[in-house]
């Protein structure tokens, strides 16, 4: 076994998420470790996986040759299509997930259930198999190779940990047992396509696809860039509050300082306690002395009037500064400098680029990000500090608005005009709400001041 997992192994824990790049050994070790469970203590063991048409495709194999490797043939009954320990009476069974999921969630018993190549199974799925293993102290292994950020397995086990989870990345670099002439193709590899390398050997994950508004290398090149690009904290203060849409959803706000945004925070609150979020938002803005972005649409639209309320009420207190707030309508075709050209490269002009608000909003976001990209990784520091984008390392939920920013694709209209994927058409591909996403792009987004504003 690799001696970088034994921790991992042995912490007592329902989840155990073991992730990375190609050639770490992650499967080969949780076979390894499953057999000597198996060897000491009696456990059932289910092994799935998305697909499995035949036998072969399942960690069967590889758990055939940690027997022999162990010299513990003679303890186990290995049958065609299942082991069997024949002291302790540990067992291990094979499905795939996509043709048996009414099958397993019939399996009693189940001490471990161990999810190889656990990248592509999706929430409908873990819903129906993670209370299928009940038994106490039962535990759930899910092992991967990351493909995409948004993935609901890396969302729901990596990026938002569950409770009583233990998780471990592991790479090519940790495998000790790694062939010279592996190493020497990983090599190469990193020399002749860097990208390709990050995300196969060092287990990155990799951004929505090339439709994707904003690419994720983009915003991994943003975390932390303040701390190489001087002056990026000059400028004003801005606060971007995402309302919350129905029960389900949640609030959240990004503050932003110059051109670094600062602080996360999101909360859940229900359509009834509108002036409690405000107030939330509000308070936050006070503290940091910031002008609110918020959102105008839907159960938003009365905000304007909330904060104009507080602010009325808060006059009389000592050192009162009125708070400066401003609604963001998504939805409005009313663009900032709708005749200007998007770009000196691209003589097309904003109206005819663009089909709302939002979308502008999220492609000036987008265009700073690259910049900071080209500045961070290529070196190119042709560039002002707002047209720049710093993301702070230590935000909360940070992990998860990394993903959302980098889920949405790009639409047109009928007009071919650019425009965000809709909250509908992402739901349909399984993605949230990107609560933290639209925050992050009202608190940026461009908008007039305004000090007292009623609806």
């Amino acid at each position: 076994m690799n001696p970088y997992l034994r921790d991992f192994w042995a912490t007592p824990s329902r989840y155990k998420i073991l992730h990375g790049g190609r050639a770490s050994s992650k499967s080969w070790d949780a076979a390894a470790n499953a057999i000597r469970m198996a060897h000491f203590c009696k456990v059932k063991f289910l092994c799935v996986r998305q697909f499995q048409n035949k036998i072969a495709e399942s960690v069967y194999s590889l758990l055939k040759i940690q027997i022999e490797r162990f010299g513990l043939s003679e303890y186990f009954d290995i049958q065609a299509s299942k082991i069997f320990h024949r002291v302790t009476g540990s067992e291990f069974i094979f499905y795939g997930i996509q043709r048996n999921l009414d099958e397993i969630k019939s399996v009693e018993s189940v001490g471990v259930l161990w999810i190889e190549e656990a990248h592509a199974t999706v929430r409908e799925q873990m819903e129906i198999l993670e209370p299928s293993i009940r038994q106490q102290g039962s535990e759930i292994w899910i092992v991967f190779n990351p493909k995409l950020i948004n993935d609901y397995v890396y969302e729901h086990y990596v990026t938002n940990p569950q409770p009583d989870s233990v998780i471990k990345q592991i790479n090519y670099d940790n495998n000790p047992f790694l062939s010279q002439t592996m190493l020497t193709q990983i090599e190469h590899l990193k020399n002749t396509d860097p990208d390709a390398y990050e995300h196969i050997y060092l287990g990155k994950p990799k951004g929505n696809d090339d439709r994707a508004i904003i690419k994720l290398k983009w915003i991994n090149a943003a975390i932390d860039a303040h701390l190489i690009i001087s002056d990026m904290d000059c400028g004003k203060s801005k606060l971007g509050f995402d309302v919350a849409d129905d029960g389900g959803d949640a609030c959240a706000t990004i503050a932003v300082k110059g051109s670094i945004a600062t602080e996360c925070d999101e909360w859940h609150a229900g359509e009834d306690e509108l002036l409690k979020s405000c107030s939330r938002a509000y308070n936050t803005a006070r503290r940091l002395n910031a002008k609110i972005n918020y959102d105008s649409i839907g159960v938003g639209a009365t905000c304007g009037a909330k904060f104009h309320e507080i602010n009325q009420a808060r006059s009389g207190d000592s050192g009162y500064i009125a708070i400066k707030f401003d609604k963001f309508n998504a939805g409005s075709t009313s663009l900032v400098d709708p005749d200007g050209y998007y770009s000196d490269y691209d003589k097309i002009t904003n109206k005819d680029k663009f089909a709302n608000l939002k979308a502008q909003a999220w492609w000036l976001v987008a265009d700073r990000l690259r910049n900071t990209y080209d500045y961070v990784v290529n070196g190119n520091h042709n560039y002002t500090t707002d047209e720049l984008i710093s993301i702070d390392g230590n935000m909360d939920n940070l992990g998860r608005l990394v993903a959302e920013l980098s889920t949405p694709l790009r639409d047109v209209d009928n007009n071919g005009r650019d425009k965000v994927e809709s909250k509908k058409d992402l739901l349909k591909r399984g993605v949230n709400s990107p609560n933290l996403a639209d925050a992050f792009i009202m608190a940026f987004a461009p908008s007039d001041e305004v000090e007292f504003f009623v609806e």
